[in-house]
């Protein structure tokens, strides 16, 4: 499992290791909307990487966090498969140990299943995992990314462990959640799923 974890990225000021308010936060980028970037070449919104790592992070003032940065893939949530969905979740589970708050920015497409299916297959949590992403590339000047990553890391130091949803401002647990494309955000639903969502996908 070494290969799942990659190079980290150091977010912010660097308090004195004495200073008990810092918290660590482990961002895994896996693509989607929030990570697209425009190719003049092709006329067409592409995946090319974390864009959290190199630009996004960098208008955020976070002395009180220490952010790990690591990429598991880029990818449009729509052609996610049932490989991508184990390799997020044994990422997570390779990094649980840690014991420290993760966020997971995906595709909003299929953000939902992801965020169900890992629910499903994490035990014993002990902090926080927090699926984001943006209805808007962070490239584009009405973008949400901003405001949901941040809204994400908020969260991340104040919601007990388990997986959630945050978005828009609101945080939802992950069996109980889904995609409104008809006004372009996420709303819970009351109905329990009867099947896993492994079995949909």
């Amino acid at each position: 499992m070494e290969n799942i974890s990659s190079r980290s990225e150091i977010q912010g000021a660097k308090p004195s290791q004495q200073d008990k308010t810092v918290q660590e936060i482990i961002i895994f980028s896996t693509g989607g909307t929030i990570d697209k970037i425009y190719n003049e070449g092709t006329g067409n919104l592409e995946n090319r990487g974390p864009i959290i790592e190199r630009q996004l992070l960098d208008l955020l003032r976070l002395p009180y966090s220490k952010l790990d940065l690591i990429p598991i893939m880029s990818k449009d949530s729509l052609y996610m498969d049932q490989n991508d969905r184990v390799k997020i979740l044994e990422t997570i589970k390779f990094h649980q140990p840690r014991a420290v708050p993760m966020i997971v920015l995906h595709g909003t497409d299929t953000m939902e299943h992801t965020a169900r299916y890992c629910q499903e297959n994490l035990a014993n949590l002990r902090s926080p995992v927090i699926f984001t992403g943006a209805m808007k590339p962070f490239g584009f000047s009405d973008s949400d990314a901003i405001q949901n990553v941040t809204e994400a890391l908020i969260a991340a130091k104040l919601l007990n462990p388990g997986v959630y949803i945050s978005f828009h401002s609101r945080i939802f647990d992950a069996m109980h959640v889904r995609k409104n494309k008809d006004i372009m955000t996420f709303e819970s639903h009351n109905s329990f799923p009867t099947e896993k969502a492994s079995e949909h996908l």
